[in-house]
């Protein structure tokens, strides 16, 4: 297995991705367009910056950079997840949630469609870590305390076979659809959680511990 984080120009989780780098958790760092200022706010120097750096305001100089043209029909993100699937299996996605609305529905799409492709993705905010699973698939989660919620939103059409073990209101073998808001804010309970999918891809919200 190998872990590359992407970090974006959107809001930015520094505590956590720190927490992470420090850890030793990812094995490659690659900044985004203006996601290069996030991390050299922490002072942590990626290994590759890609981008048309119409965020940035300017091309980096003195690292390894990867331009795009500002006229192209996919976004930076877009091509950085393609770089990423070639040579990870995992990848952090930080500063791709909050800020402008339509970036953050693309963004979305985007790591649903990467996790479809095979890739493992997860996206960091502020306060919750989202997790794309495809089937067939199971997600395991830790045990939080009675109250914090997760909540489960089919990324297409319908997804089948969905179970949800743990939670406060559970599921199974349940058709989850894209048309509605019944995956929203379920609760653990004190144990630990398991979401699987047979068919389709689910996007869950855990918060972050």
């Amino acid at each position: 297995m190998s872990t590359c984080a992407l970090v974006g120009a959107s809001d930015f989780n520094a505590d956590h991705f720190r927490q992470m780098d420090e850890a030793g958790a990812f094995d490659y760092v690659i900044a985004v367009d203006g996601g290069l200022a996030h991390l050299e706010g922490i002072g942590r120097k990626p290994d590759l910056v890609m981008g048309d750096f119409d965020s940035l305001g300017y091309v980096p100089r003195g690292m390894r950079v990867t331009r795009f043209p500002s006229e192209k029909d996919a976004s930076d993100m877009e091509l950085a997840l393609k770089r990423a699937k070639n040579r990870h299996t995992d990848v952090y996605v930080y500063g791709g949630l909050g800020r402008r609305l339509d970036h953050t529905l693309a963004n979305l799409q985007l790591f649903a469609h990467f996790s479809e492709l095979g890739l493992y993705v997860v996206a960091i905010d502020e306060s919750t870590a989202v997790t794309f699973i495809t089937g067939p698939d199971t997600l395991e989660i830790p045990a939080q305390e009675s109250g914090a919620t997760v909540s489960v939103f089919a990324m297409n059409d319908a997804a089948t076979g969905v179970f949800e073990r743990g939670l406060k209101w559970e599921l199974d073998d349940f058709t989850l659809t894209n048309r509605t808001s019944l995956g929203l804010s379920n609760e653990f309970t004190g144990e630990a959680v398991m979401i699987g999918v047979e068919e389709g891809t689910l996007a869950v919200f855990v918060p972050l511990a």
